[in-house]
């Protein structure tokens, strides 16, 4: 199983932190971000990563390499302008191929044990974790069955949960729907409505780290734990 890291963004909310360092490699406990999710994906024997980039990617390949060092092997999607969500998965797919791989986005930070992702059965076109909904998006994005259904916000008054930048998709996904551009959420809402997506809820930490006060929240955070 291959996997995604979203890194192309341009982390204008990081400014001025991202002025020079593009906001995977801002570092949390003397590690860059993007770090926690490769050594994770590692560790589950999944070998074969891609990464797209745009603002200041170079500085990201740099620090990466080829990702041996890892145990992993880490193919780089170039974008000269960032292409969103949906437009960055989707011109990637020639290297992620046809068959389902995880995603995640390249600055959350997470405590989530990633085994299910990798073992997990697609029973339609995507399969998306969830989230308690932060201070940041307290409404949430999507609701959920009890059969796992990933389901609309206002779906018969079931609570709201945040999408946590983290799922395994279909490529097949991108096919039927037709979209190779813009954010990731009108697709998702498309495939929802077909009842084509699933969903879990992780209910441990998870860290959108978006903002500098989240950048030193979470570095805080894991310096107090290794104590």
């Amino acid at each position: 199983m291959k996997a995604m890291i979203l890194a192309a963004g341009f982390g204008k909310r990081m400014l001025p932190l991202t002025a020079a360092t593009p906001k995977p490699l801002l570092k949390v406990n003397d590690q860059s971000l993007i770090e926690y999710p490769i050594k994770k994906l590692a560790a589950l024997g999944v070998t074969e990563i891609v990464i797209n980039h745009a603002h200041l990617g170079a500085k990201i390949v740099a620090a990466l390499g080829d990702g041996s060092r890892f145990g992993v092997s880490i193919h780089y999607s170039e974008e000269v302008e960032p292409l969103e969500t949906a437009g960055g998965i989707a011109n990637a797919l020639t290297l992620l191929g046809d068959q389902p791989f995880i995603l995640i986005n390249g600055d959350i930070w997470t405590d989530m044990d990633l085994t299910s992702l990798r073992d997990i059965q697609l029973k339609g076109l995507g399969h998306l974790v969830l989230v308690n909904n932060p201070e940041h998006n307290v409404k949430g994005d999507f609701s959920m069955h009890e059969s796992g259904l990933l389901t609309a916000l206002d779906s018969g008054g079931k609570p709201g949960f945040t999408y946590s930048g983290m799922a395994v998709l279909s490529p097949a996904l991108f096919a039927r729907y037709n979209i190779h551009e813009g954010p990731l959420a009108p697709l998702l809402r498309l495939a929802l409505a077909d009842q084509q997506l699933t969903a879990q809820l992780h209910k441990g930490l998870w860290f959108d780290v978006g903002t500098p006060q989240r950048l030193l929240h979470v570095d805080a955070l894991l310096r107090s734990r290794v104590k």
